[in-house]
């Protein structure tokens, strides 16, 4: 099944269609990471009760970082089930960065506490997997569940990016955590690539072995 529906403010109506036709357990699926020059890829699949109530949870694009922090013990917390997957730049570079976005899904999936009968999956594209899913466009605006997913991949993900900043200073990851920010194409060019950086995107590759 695949949804491309206008923007729907009530953040429930996937999960509740979703019950209405029988399905018990629903996990939101969402991942952070996909543009970068370098860290990993983060997903995170998370089941939440019907009667959560997380207050400005939205797509976490649209949060600031601080709400973001806020909302993800929140998220955890009240959160039935949830998993969160790691893909690093080496498979990011094997296999390109949309099937290590669809793998981290996945394995995020795979790592939750419960298994769901249904997937929400934001994007257009499905996982491999034997559960139902349905592939919604710009789903972390439009389902709760993705939205919380949205959330704990992005933490996490800038958490990673905040260790590596320790790990390699000169590239001021916890700035602007791997993004093709000028600053950051700037220091690739000064001080060429890293162990993180993924070596096949444009802005990384042309420094690679010069």
């Amino acid at each position: 099944m695949f949804y491309a529906l206008p923007m729907e403010r009530n953040l429930w109506d996937f999960e509740i269609k979703a019950r209405d036709q029988g399905y018990l357990c629903v996990a939101g699926v969402d991942e952070a990471g996909r543009g970068p020059l370098a860290g990993p890829v983060v997903a995170a699949a998370v089941v939440l009760p019907a009667d959560a109530m997380i207050q400005s949870l939205d797509d976490s694009k649209k949060l600031s970082p601080a709400k973001r922090e806020q909302l993800f013990p929140q998220i955890k917390e009240k959160a039935i089930a949830y998993g969160v997957a790691v893909v690093n730049p080496e498979v990011i570079d094997e296999i390109n960065i949309l099937q290590a976005a669809l793998l981290a899904m996945q394995q995020a999936v795979e790592k939750s506490q419960s298994a769901p009968d249904l997937l929400l999956i934001d994007g257009n594209q499905k996982i491999k997997s034997s559960i139902e899913q349905w592939a919604i466009v710009k789903g972390d605006s439009k389902s709760l569940s993705i939205a919380a997913a949205s959330v704990l991949a992005k933490v996490t993900r800038d958490h990673i990016m905040e260790d590596y900043h320790h790990l390699y200073p000169q590239y001021e990851f916890a700035r602007h955590k791997g993004y093709g920010t000028k600053l950051h194409r700037d220091l690739i060019a000064e001080h060429g690539p890293c162990p993180i950086h993924r070596r096949t995107f444009r802005g990384v590759s042309q420094y690679v072995n010069r």
